[in-house]
């Protein structure tokens, strides 16, 4: 998973026609540590679908008031700068539901060429 460390970075992996998975995380969020041990199974799974790419909420919080991210972890799915589909919830995200997220993800990005 691409580590994003500036704003700019996490815009040029978001304008790309693959769509991107932006993972809003901080180090302190349990629940954001729950999905840790499979999302490198996960993130290979779909690698030739989708880029994954992480943002520590903590370290961009103009971006993340500007995207509305108040729950973490936070999924986004972004093609071309232009956002999909988003996976937030109050409550623990388990494999099975980010999957149907990403598969979910796939179908859109698909829908609109």
């Amino acid at each position: 998973m691409i580590q994003v460390k500036t704003e700019q970075e996490f815009n040029e992996h978001i304008a790309n026609a693959k769509p991107t998975i932006a993972i809003f995380k901080t180090t302190w969020c349990k629940d954001c540590h729950f999905i840790d041990p499979f999302m490198p199974d996960v993130e290979q799974a779909y690698a030739d679908r989708l880029t994954f790419i992480q943002i520590d909420r903590d370290d961009f919080p103009d971006l993340c008031e500007q995207l509305n991210i108040l729950g973490i972890p936070s999924f986004i799915a972004f093609r071309e700068g232009k956002e999909l589909i988003r996976f937030v919830s109050k409550l623990r995200k388990t494999r099975d539901e980010i999957e149907q997220f990403l598969d979910r993800s796939v179908e859109v990005a698909g829908a609109i060429g």
